[in-house]
């Protein structure tokens, strides 16, 4: 075996890049679990949100709350996927007894294949209880995947990524800082698969895997030039 210096060092940060990907990928994958498992935990008897904001209830708690839904005034989260297919999810303001206002997510719809028709989610409204999980809006990556709802007198209104104060500007009266998410079993709702935003974990410990074979590979590459160079030099 003959060691190439440029070769080695080259070859020693690429496995030092690939094992902290890893471990990257791995600590996600870690954390996602946790999440899921948060998830998972929340779905037990629901909690009376009562004089409570959102913002002060943990993540994921399954609530109830007694209101009437605003059909007249909903939003469209655009490019929304389910199996594939594009769609909207569809945000509705409820109104509670003390006049708060909250978001109801009320599930997925499908693209109808023309942007100037849009979905028809226009129901009857009277007082209820909703039951759902609270949650935060869906967020963009990137900055330029976010639009907010247009100004404009027509509703529903289509908006990508938006935050709650665009969303509150929109309507015209403040908004909770986090949505409910509307159990698969409620009625006036869509395609209702929730689960925590992201990829699973078991994802993230399959890319950990790959960084890591991508070292592995990397040293296996290393020794066998090495040995050939040596063999040459002989």
């Amino acid at each position: 075996m003959r060691i190439h210096i440029p070769m080695t060092l080259l070859a020693l940060a690429a496995i030092i890049a690939f094992v902290s990907l890893g471990r990257w990928q791995w600590e996600r994958g870690n954390a996602r679990e946790a999440q899921w498992k948060q998830f998972e935990q929340a779905a037990e008897e629901p909690l009376s949100l009562g004089s409570r904001s959102l913002a002060d209830v943990q993540r994921f708690q399954h609530v109830k709350v007694i209101g009437k839904y605003d059909s007249e005034h909903q939003f469209l989260l655009d490019n929304r996927t389910h199996d594939g297919q594009a769609g909207y999810e569809v945000l509705t303001p409820f109104v509670l007894s003390d006049d708060r206002v909250l978001l109801v997510d009320r599930g997925w719809v499908p693209f109808t294949g023309f942007r100037e028709r849009l979905p028809d989610v226009a129901f009857e409204s009277e007082a209820r209880e909703v039951v759902g999980r609270v949650d935060e809006l869906p967020s963009a990556g990137l900055a330029s995947g976010r639009a907010a709802p247009v100004a404009s007198e027509q509703w529903p209104k289509v908006t990508t990524y938006p935050s709650i104060d665009e969303l509150s500007t929109a309507l015209g009266r403040k908004l909770e800082p986090r949505i409910v998410l509307l159990d698969a079993s409620a009625p006036h709702g869509y395609v209702r698969d929730w689960h925590p935003t992201g990829i699973s974990p078991t994802r993230h410990w399959s890319y950990a895997f790959q960084w890591w074979s991508f070292a592995a590979a990397v040293m296996v590459i290393w020794v066998v030039l090495s040995v050939r160079r040596g063999r040459v030099a002989k």
